[in-house]
């Protein structure tokens, strides 16, 4: 059993780090410093959708990284140009603008609303994450987050997730709505279709934005490309990361026609965003997760995953579509989901995520076979029996 990893301790303890180390990942599994061999149901918080050094990723950099790594964002490339045609193409038909996270992403596009409606506010609900920047913190209503770097940023309205809460505090001083259409970590929590319907309303009423923040819920993590293709409600602005650079780190916010111009030359940008590596990376990554015959299979094996995971011992509710899952254990377990997570790893050779004392969150590779999900649902299933 794996139980101590010994490195230079140069980090600033910002993270609750495992005692392993990765130093090899193919496809749904990953080869520790032992070479102990494990399935990974986490992808890097939904980053490696699909799968640890996809042949095609790791051509399309490679390629790319011998021609031209870095040139800034005062000249064009062909890769960030594709990428930004191919993004918006597939969803709101405006432009796009690049980032390096996805808290960048959100921190553009709330700027993008505010400059629509200056010194209006911005609504989010409860229970929702956009990021740690601070803009993307002040929408990001936990507690436990925000407190230690208080005073925010003011002009920030978090209400209940209900249509009735949305709808009533959106008016005439609103900038923008913020909603992730399926809360991530928080513990994969839909707000569902009657409170996007009710926030698109509020916001055409008053000439807000409605912004979605797909920054997990986007590129086929669901069983669609965007997630809003479940709900027939489309935003304003969409804000994508984790996935698009297939590892590579790149967020972008797509526009809708009306902010097709959201921003003007001096307004926002990025020394390394849109950059042509990991552009190359989002084509790449773009070609495999938009394949129709790939998505319906993410619907139908994140059902049966589902149906799995409900009768497992302990679970008590599942949440989620496609490969994007929690599943709620009992209160009274005597180990907590963070407890079972290492204990998975070590003794399982599982690599899953906690989102909280009684939430685990199951966030396979869109590419795992079925083999491998049903070893990996074997597994969790021996772990939770013991």
């Amino acid at each position: 059993m794996t139980t101590d990893v010994r490195l230079p301790d140069s980090l600033v303890p910002a993270y609750a780090r495992l005692p392993v180390e990765f130093v090899r990942g193919e496809g749904a599994r990953l080869w520790d410093a032992e070479g102990n061999e494990y399935l990974d149901l986490q992808t890097g918080l939904a980053v490696n959708s699909v799968g640890h050094c996809h042949p095609a990723v790791v051509r399309a950099v490679t390629e790319q990284a011998q021609r031209l790594i870095h040139v800034g964002n005062l000249f064009h490339t062909r890769p960030a140009a594709e990428l930004a045609e191919r993004l918006a193409s597939s969803s709101l038909g405006g432009r796009v603008h690049f980032a390096n996270s996805g808290t960048e992403a959100n921190e553009a596009a709330l700027k993008m609303a505010r400059k629509a409606k200056q010194g209006g506010t911005i609504v989010s609900v409860r229970r929702a994450f956009h990021g740690r920047t601070y803009g993307s913190l002040s929408a990001t209503p936990q507690e436990s987050k925000q407190a230690p770097f208080a005073p925010l940023v003011p002009g920030f309205i978090a209400v209940a997730p209900t249509a009735e809460a949305v709808r009533a505090a959106v008016d005439e001083r609103t900038a923008a709505v913020i909603l992730e259409p399926i809360q991530g970590e928080s513990g994969v929590y839909e707000l569902g279709e009657e409170l996007l319907r009710a926030a698109r309303e509020a916001c055409d009423e008053f000439g807000a934005a409605l912004i979605f923040d797909e920054v997990q819920c986007g590129l086929g993590r669901t069983g669609r490309l965007w997630a809003y293709e479940h709900y027939g409600v489309k935003p304003d602005l969409m804000t994508v990361a984790k996935a698009l650079g297939g590892g590579l780190p790149i967020g972008a916010v797509v526009t809708g026609e009306r902010f097709a111009e959201g921003f003007e030359p001096g307004d926002h940008g990025s020394t390394f965003a849109g950059g042509p590596v990991q552009c190359a990376a989002g084509l790449a990554v773009m070609d495999v997760v938009s394949d129709p015959e790939l998505l319906a299979v993410v619907r139908e094996r994140g059902e049966r995953v589902a149906a799995r995971l409900a009768d497992l011992p302990g679970v008590v509710e599942v949440r989620g579509r496609g490969y994007m899952l929690a599943a709620e254990l009992a209160p009274d377990r005597a180990e907590s989901a963070p407890e079972l997570v290492r204990r998975a790893l070590l003794e399982q050779r599982l690599v899953l995520n906690a989102t909280g004392p009684t939430t685990l969150r199951l966030l396979p590779p869109l590419i795992i076979d079925e083999a491998d999900l049903d070893e990996a649902l074997d597994r969790l299933e021996r772990l939770l029996g013991a």
